[in-house]
Parts: structure tokens; C-alpha cells; sequence
């Protein structure tokens, strides 16, 4: 019995994790454009007012191919609001949230997840 448990809760974990991957949670929004061992590359794309389920990226670069404004709903109830112009890009570490597009403009980025742990910090001196 206690094999099965340990199974059980393996297999949920697992699909925990893979339902907050953007391409199992939005595919119509989000499409790999690259993968390897190192990055993954994703495209993005949405209207006004569409909403995205809630995901998670790992640490990425996100680069604008069109201007856009947009909420972020972090699992805390925390909202942030951004706006992009186009050629704008951005930097952040590994977030968990829900997008939604309040502008009056489709978003479309290009997005490159990074897969490798952060470098340990050098040794002081």
C-alpha cells in the first residue's frame, strides 16, 4: 500500500508540474520555436483582453515584436502591470502567473526560457 501512496503522489506531482508548462496550459497562445538541453525558445502571441492560465516560465529574456500592455497575476494575489514598445526587452527570474492583455494591441514576444541552474558566484578574494 505504502508503494502505491509513494506512486500516487509521484505521478501528481509530476502532472503538477507539466500543467504549469505555457505550452500544456495555452497552447494556442504560446509555440516552441526552439529547444535544446540549454534554452527554450517560445513565441507568444494573444489579442486584447485574452487571459492565459495560470504557468510558469524559469528564468527567461523576453524581447517585444509589438507594443503591448498586460497584468501579471502572481499566485500571491501580487498585480503587476507592464507596458512594451516594440524592441523592448526584459530580463526576470523564474515567476509563476497569469498574463492578460488590457490593451488595445495583440502581444507578441519572442521569449528564451533558460534551462541551466544559475553559475555559482565567483570566489572572493
Amino acid at each position: 500500500m505504502s508503494r502505491f501512496l509513494s506512486l500516487l503522489a509521484f505521478v501528481l506531482t509530476g502532472t503538477t508540474a507539466w500543467a504549469q508548462n505555457p505550452i500544456a496550459t495555452d497552447g494556442d497562445k504560446y509555440k516552441v520555436v526552439f529547444e535544446n538541453e540549454r534554452v527554450r525558445v517560445l513565441e507568444y502571441h494573444d489579442l486584447p483582453g485574452e487571459k492565459t492560465n495560470q504557468h510558469y516560465h524559469p528564468a527567461f529574456v523576453l524581447y517585444a515584436l509589438s507594443p503591448f500592455k498586460r497584468t501579471l497575476t502572481l499566485p500571491d494575489g501580487k498585480v503587476l502591470t507592464r507596458e512594451f514598445k516594440v524592441g523592448d526587452v526584459l530580463w526576470s527570474e523564474a515567476q509563476t502567473h497569469i498574463g492578460t492583455n488590457i490593451g488595445q494591441t495583440p502581444t507578441h514576444v519572442i521569449m528564451v526560457e533558460l534551462k541551466e541552474n544559475a553559475p555559482a558566484a565567483a570566489p572572493k578574494k
